[in-house]
C-alpha cells in the first residue's frame, strides 16, 4: 500500500481510503469493525466518514458510522496513528441534521454544531480532514441533470469567506487539522484557494465522484487538482457496484445496495449499460477482475490523492484490497481510453 501527500500538509494517506457509509444500515457494528481491522491489515491509515451516515439518509440512522467508528477506536486504541476524515453536510432541508429541524447551512454556528456533534460520536478531541459535503450554493448534486451548473447566484448564499472563516477558527483551536471540498465544481475550488490568499485554511482535498464512467473530473478540475496540489479524494470508484457487472441485464442480486434501497438512478441513465458492458469484456479479455481493473484505474490517475472505497463483505473488501496489485498498463490504459471515446461519461 503506497502512501500520497495530502495537499501541501505533509501529512501522508494511504492511496486507499476505507469509506464507512455503509456502517449503520447494510453493515453492524461488529461487521464494521471487522472491516477497519482489514483495512489497517493493509496498510490503510485513512478512514472517510460524514455526519450524514449511514446511507440512505435518514434521521434514525443520522452519525451511525461515526459512532461506529468511535467504539472501535475506543476498542483498538492508536488514534495517532490515522487521518480520519469527516464532513459537515452543505444547503439542505433534512430536519434531523439541526436541533429544532432548521435548514442545514454552512454557517459558522451550524459547523460548530455539527462538528461538536461528530467529535462526540468518533470520541476524539480533533479531526484530520474536515470536509464540506456539498456547497451552500445551488448546484447540479449527485449526478443531477449531469452538469454542476443550474442557477445564478442566489441573495441568501452563505458566503465562503463566512465558511471558510470559522474552519480557521476551529483550525486554530485545534478541533481540527484541515479542511476539504466535497462535490464541488471547478469554480468553488478556485474560490475557495483565492480567499486562502486572505488567511483563511487552504483547502487541501476534493471528495468528488470518479470511475470509468463518470470521468467529468478531468475535465476543468484535474488541472486545478495537480497545479494546486488539491488533490482528488475518489469517491465511487465502482459506480456504486455497477462496474463490477452484476447490475447487468436488469439483475437485482439480493442484499445489493440498489437492490434493498432503490437509490441508483445516477447510474441507470441512457448508455451506461453498454458502457460497463464494454469495461467487463475488456477485463475479461485481459483475465483481470474488473471490479480490481475499475479501482486500480482511478488509484492510478495521477490526481488522485487517495481511492475510496466500501464494502459490504469481507470477502468484497478483499477483492478491492487486491487492486493494488494489478498494474495499469500503457497497453491496458489505452484500451479503457478507446472505450471511454464511444462511451464518454454516460453517468456525471
Amino acid at each position: 500500500m503506497q502512501q500520497r501527500e495530502l495537499g501541501r500538509t505533509g501529512i501522508m494517506v494511504s492511496e486507499i481510503c476505507l469509506g464507512t457509509m455503509t456502517f449503520g444500515q447494510q453493515n453492524t457494528e461488529a461487521e464494521g469493525h471487522a472491516q477497519l481491522d482489514m483495512a489497517l491489515d493493509h496498510g490503510i491509515n485513512f478512514i472517510d466518514t460524514a455526519e450524514l451516515y449511514s446511507i440512505p439518509p435518514r434521521a434514525e440512522t443520522q452519525g451511525a458510522t461515526e459512532t461506529i467508528i468511535g467504539s472501535w477506536l475506543r476498542a483498538r486504541g492508536g488514534r495517532d496513528r490515522l487521518i480520519i476524515a469527516s464532513k459537515v453536510v452543505g444547503r439542505g432541508t433534512s430536519p434531523w441534521f439541526r436541533s429544532g429541524g432548521e435548514e442545514t447551512r454552512l454557517t459558522p454556528r451550524q459547523i460548530r454544531y455539527a462538528l461538536d456533534g461528530s467529535l462526540r460520536r468518533l470520541g476524539t478531541d480533533y479531526i484530520d480532514l474536515y470536509q464540506l459535503h456539498w456547497p451552500d450554493r445551488k448546484v447540479g448534486l449527485f449526478g443531477a441533470g449531469g452538469t454542476t451548473f443550474t442557477t445564478l447566484p442566489e441573495a441568501d448564499e452563505i458566503p465562503i469567506a463566512e465558511t471558510l472563516g470559522v474552519l480557521g477558527d476551529l483550525v486554530r483551536e485545534g478541533k481540527i487539522r484541515h479542511v476539504g471540498l466535497s462535490n464541488e465544481t471547478a469554480w468553488g475550488v478556485s474560490q475557495y484557494l483565492a480567499e486562502s490568499r486572505h488567511g483563511a485554511p487552504r483547502v487541501v482535498s476534493i471528495q468528488n465522484a470518479y470511475n470509468l464512467i463518470n470521468r467529468t473530473f478531468e475535465i476543468g478540475l484535474a488541472e486545478i487538482a495537480l497545479r494546486e496540489k488539491v488533490g482528488l479524494l475518489a469517491y465511487s470508484p465502482l459506480a456504486q457496484g455497477y462496474l463490477s457487472g452484476k447490475y447487468l441485464g436488469g439483475a437485482r442480486p439480493a442484499g445489493a445496495r440498489t437492490t434493498l434501497f432503490n437509490r441508483a438512478q445516477r447510474y441507470e441513465k441512457p448508455g451506461v449499460e453498454e458502457a460497463v458492458s464494454a469495461y467487463i469484456a475488456l477485463a475479461k479479455a485481459e483475465g483481470i477482475d474488473p471490479v480490481q481493473m475499475a479501482i486500480a484505474f482511478v488509484t492510478s490517475r495521477p490526481f488522485v490523492t487517495s481511492n475510496i472505497i466500501g464494502a459490504t463483505s469481507i470477502e468484497q473488501l478483499k477483492t478491492i484490497l487486491g487492486s493494488v496489485d494489478l498494474a495499469i498498463t500503457p497497453e491496458l490504459e489505452a484500451k479503457i481510453n478507446a472505450i471511454h471515446q464511444v462511451h464518454c461519461n454516460p453517468a456525471p
